[in-house]
């Protein structure tokens, strides 16, 4: 088995080798796959990472989970404590600013008025690197989504992570304090542990 840390960095690279125009098409679909599933869930309060890089989009999602009248959060990140506070979004473009590693997080003044309660959380949406068909995760090395979900979140809150197809293998190796997901949403399938939804 590939060790963790060169696996990451292959499957990286082809993410990030993807041009926009393929990229455009598999985020659209994987977003489609995604508003499906959550119908069937309970999401009143859902919590998503803003995309970055060659990440998943999740901008348009957000957008469209805020036209639907969702409670929607995103993480502000704190290297000094390294943990993230949900955060409720009401229009994107006043409320996010360049932050940690120049991806957009709220302004850090909205910790005050709209901090989110962790365990109101019903939906988890986060990134990776490398995952696998029973829902193992790799994130990117900084363990920020492992203590969120470890420590801060409701056991009930459903686990959803959006990535490409390629970014799936059939078993990786995981770690004590690597926290699985209930759903991994491609641009090809739904991964729910290890069943499949067409």
């Amino acid at each position: 088995m590939e060790n963790s840390r060169d696996l990451r960095k292959n499957v990286l690279k082809m993410r990030d080798g993807l041009t926009s125009l393929q990229r455009e098409e598999k985020d659209r679909l994987v977003s489609h796959r995604f508003l499906e599933l959550i119908q069937n869930i309970k999401s009143a309060t859902i919590f998503l990472y803003v995309s970055f890089r060659s990440e998943v989009d999740t901008h348009g999602l957000i957008d469209n989970l805020l036209a639907e009248g969702k409670i929607v959060t995103v993480p502000l990140v704190s290297l000094q404590d390294r943990k993230m506070t949900a955060i409720r979004l009401l229009d994107t473009k006043t409320d996010l600013v360049p932050g940690y590693y120049g991806i957009l997080e709220p302004r850090k003044e909205l910790i005050l008025e709209r901090s989110v309660n962790h365990r109101d959380i019903d939906i988890v949406v986060l990134p990776g690197s490398v995952f696998d068909e029973s829902g193992g995760r790799l994130g990117y090395g900084g363990g920020f989504y492992d203590r969120f979900l470890a420590n801060e979140i409701s056991p009930s809150a459903t686990r959803i992570a959006l990535a490409y197809d390629f970014q799936v293998r059939k078993k990786i190796a995981q770690e004590s304090h690597d926290q699985p997901v209930d759903y991994i949403i491609t641009e090809k399938r739904v991964i729910a542990g290890r069943s499949e939804i067409s």
